[in-house]
């Protein structure tokens, strides 16, 4: 299972499911234009691989998930039957209903109590820390729609914890880049992120936030997946990748995240806090 994406990436090439574009391709919508036609080519085209982002140092990768054989690459199977079962029974739990039951699901509560995740001392991600003078314009993130209201981070893992239980939730938020030290955040109202800001709204706090980039495949999708209320996404993960998923803890504020990821950024939402989002460029409107 892959530690990271850089060697999900390395895996990919060695198939030569990775396609490399050395020319300098802009963040502002031409890279979401060249993914946009390799995404919709026979068996969703290859992974990209912009080394040289106009503009910027950092490279970008798109369209990574962008087949059924790589989305079953990054979850270590041959096919998604293979997991269903055991994904089914964390999304959608249910009491044993008998003697049977407790049986059958003994050895994967087994199994989970030796995948909670663990929190290392040091991890790559904070090999670089900027506190002053940082500005999001300094990362490639992309515009995709010529009418979008502005650049957007389309993937990010947020991690957010309950102000009262302590409970974390990781979920991804679209988030608009409105300048360099804020973004919107995302998250509607039945999501766990958003059910965490309500806690703190309603006691005047703010929610302190943290937003992985680029962590090892595996977290992709378990950020996504339909988890119950309360139930770690990190379980989901480290049952799926047979280990306990490393976090570490943040700089600045109380959370901790994947140890894995490229780039994280720290922040916090203010209670009360409102802006609006839009216009969406993929969204078109219709006179009534």
């Amino acid at each position: 299972m892959f530690r990271d994406l850089n060697d999900f990436l390395a895996d990919l090439a060695q198939r030569g499911e990775l396609a490399r574009v050395s020319e300098p391709v802009d963040p502002d919508l031409e890279i979401c234009a060249v993914t946009d036609r390799a995404s919709k080519s026979p068996g969703g085209g290859p992974a990209l691989l912009f080394e040289r982002p106009a503009h910027h140092d950092i490279p970008v990768a798109t369209n990574v998930f962008g087949s059924m054989s790589r989305i079953c690459l990054a979850l270590g199977v041959d096919s998604l039957d293979a997991i269903a079962r055991d994904i089914e029974a964390l999304t959608e739990p249910r009491a044993p209903s008998g003697l049977f039951d407790m049986i059958r699901m003994a050895p994967l509560l087994g199994r989970l109590a030796d995948l909670m995740p663990k929190v290392v001392r040091e991890a790559p991600c904070q090999e670089v820390v900027q506190r002053d003078g940082f500005s999001l314009d300094e990362l490639p993130i992309l515009r995709c729609w010529p009418e979008d209201g502005g650049r957007y981070i389309t993937f990010p893992l947020v991690i957010t914890k309950d102000p009262e239980t302590g409970g974390r939730n990781i979920g991804t938020y679209r988030m608009q880049v409105f300048d360099g030290h804020t973004t919107a955040m995302h998250w509607q109202r039945h999501k766990g992120g958003a059910q965490h800001y309500r806690v703190a709204e309603r006691s005047g706090r703010r929610l302190e936030v943290a937003v992985a980039l680029s962590p090892e495949p595996i977290l992709a999708y378990a950020a996504t997946a339909p988890m119950p209320e309360g139930l770690d996404e990190l379980l989901l993960a480290g049952l799926l990748a047979r280990r306990r998923i490393e976090l570490v803890k943040c700089v600045t504020v109380d959370l901790e995240v994947p140890a894995s990821a490229h780039i994280v950024l720290e922040g916090y939402v203010d209670p009360g806090e409102r802006r609006q989002e839009d216009p969406f460029g993929d969204i078109r409107h219709y006179p009534k």
